[in-house]
């Protein structure tokens, strides 16, 4: 089954509230990121300030220094008077010096980046740096959570010659930064949940007016029945395109009215064209056997044969049993036609169906009541009627070799009678569930199969329905359901 898509005013709506949504998820995104962006930009050029700095206060102490400015001189420099610790308390920054081989000469913190301090520089750090024409080079990396970033420069003399290399563990706190994006978000969502109220009131409001015409159309359409009295519509004050619709709504109209009465009259003359062939080949059954019959009793007849008598007899017997399936066939045909007549009245449904099952004699009918009075508008025949061809097919759909067990049960739901009839029987075939209410369908070897379609006239006729379920060889439940009074 295709699923059914959502109508015109829902889809305006959803279209509308979207658009919203979308362009508050695209500003808040493009908003983080260029803060990301920016914030990254002010920790580098932080970074390269406090870098600049640092370093002409190093080499303010190398042009001072009694000591020969030689890099095996440089922990001896700066450890001079704490010059180190000095540099970093000034800065707020960690020092570390290293060899131009990337050992370690000095620091000014023992517990920053640890680990990397034991291990020196790595090599492809140095050999970056020598291939910079900067000569220097920054490394960005994550620990424990937090963001660093790692400046590494050479340390000249007063002839540029490189006498080490300075690395500089910058710690990037964006706890400033994070606060700015929350706040501008939350001001953001405060924002659009208003605009997005505003939006749901004026969405509602404009598709009801964009989709009000198609509305109306569409509820008369969903009116239209073959052949009933259906209204044309009359509107004022639409657009074009609608007024296209009502148009072609009007003309429909008028050719269903046309085609309903053709309908009609050609469906009468098939029915009873169908229902002619089929009482025809029902009758010429029964014809044949005995059109045998009379032809062999005169060819062997023979008035001083002393078994005469009972050969009559059994002739006889064979005619009558013939003449009474014509009989049934035709009252069978009959009762289809008289199933318009009606006379109703206010029925008991537990009393009218215990009275239509008094004429049953087969064993293993049960029958189960509802406690309260169930009252219905109905004719009793043909309430009757409805009930006696049920169980009556029940009791054929039961094998020989199985004895019955046919429940017939009444209960009330809601504004509605339900009339349950279960048997044990051998079900309904699949192939053949389609055509089980057709009016010449049947499965056993006679019979015409007026019996429940003639059932589904009566039943739709007090605007009820019927329908079953059936599992093979385990029985079928038919349903009856009947409006109350």
């Amino acid at each position: 089954m295709l699923k059914r898509p959502f109508s015109l005013r829902t889809r305006l709506f959803i279209a509308m509230l979207s658009l919203v949504m979308i362009a508050s998820v695209v500003i808040a995104g493009i908003t983080t990121f260029r803060y990301k962006n920016e914030a990254e930009q002010y920790h580098k050029e932080r970074l390269e300030r406090k870098e600049m700095a640092i370093k002409q206060n190093i080499n303010y102490v190398l042009k001072r220094t009694t000591y020969p400015v030689t890099t095996k001189n440089i922990p001896l420099i700066f450890k001079e008077n704490g010059r180190i610790y000095e540099l970093s308390a000034v800065h707020r920054m960690p020092l570390i010096i290293y060899d131009l081989k990337g050992e370690l000469l000095i620091k000014s913190n023992e517990s920053f980046i640890k680990d990397s301090v034991k291990q020196g520089i790595p090599n492809i750090v140095i050999s970056k740096m020598n291939a910079s024409p900067k000569k220097r080079f920054l490394v960005s990396y994550e620990r424990e959570g937090e963001r660093f970033q790692s400046s590494y420069s050479y340390i000249t003399d007063n002839k540029f010659k490189p006498l080490a290399i300075l690395n500089l563990p910058y710690l990037q706190n964006d706890d400033l930064v994070k606060k700015d994006i929350l706040a501008f978000l939350r001001s953001l969502v405060e924002v659009y949940l208003f605009m997005l109220l505003i939006c749901i009131g004026l969405a509602y409001l404009l598709s009801n007016y964009i989709t009000r015409s198609i509305t109306a159309i569409s509820e008369k359409i969903n009116k239209t029945r073959i052949g009933k009295q259906n209204k044309k519509i009359e509107a004022s004050y639409i657009s074009e395109e609608v007024s296209v619709l009502v148009e072609a709504y009007n003309s429909m109209i008028d050719q269903l009215e046309e085609s309903a009465v053709k309908l009609a009259v050609s469906e009468r003359e098939n029915a009873w064209r169908e229902m002619a062939k089929q009482v025809a080949h029902e009758i010429k059954n029964p014809l044949t056997p005995m059109r045998l019959t009379v032809q062999n009793f005169h060819r062997k007849f023979d008035p001083s044969d002393p078994q005469i008598k009972n050969k009559l007899t059994e002739y006889s017997d064979t005619l009558i049993q013939q003449i009474d399936t014509m009989s049934a066939i035709a009252s069978a045909f009959s009762n289809f036609a008289k199933m318009p007549e009606r006379k109703d009245e206010i029925l008991n449904v537990n009393e009218v169906v215990a009275s239509a099952l008094d004429i049953f004699t087969e064993d293993g009918i049960v029958f189960n009541a509802a406690a309260e009075e169930i009252l219905i508008n109905f004719d009793r025949t043909q309430l009757i009627r409805v009930i006696t061809n049920l169980v009556k097919n029940a009791l054929q759909a039961v094998p020989e070799d199985r004895s019955s067990a046919i429940e017939v049960t009444i209960s009330r739901h809601a504004n509605d009678a339900y009339i349950y009839v279960k048997d044990n029987g051998v079900g309904i075939d699949l192939e053949n569930k389609q055509q089980v209410f057709e009016p010449n369908f049947t499965t056993k070897s006679s019979g015409m199969g007026l019996g429940l379609a003639m059932v589904k006239s009566i039943i739709e006729t007090y605007k009820g329905t019927i329908s079953y379920t059936s599992v093979k060889n385990k029985g079928t439940e038919f349903v009856v359901r009947i409006p109350l009074q």
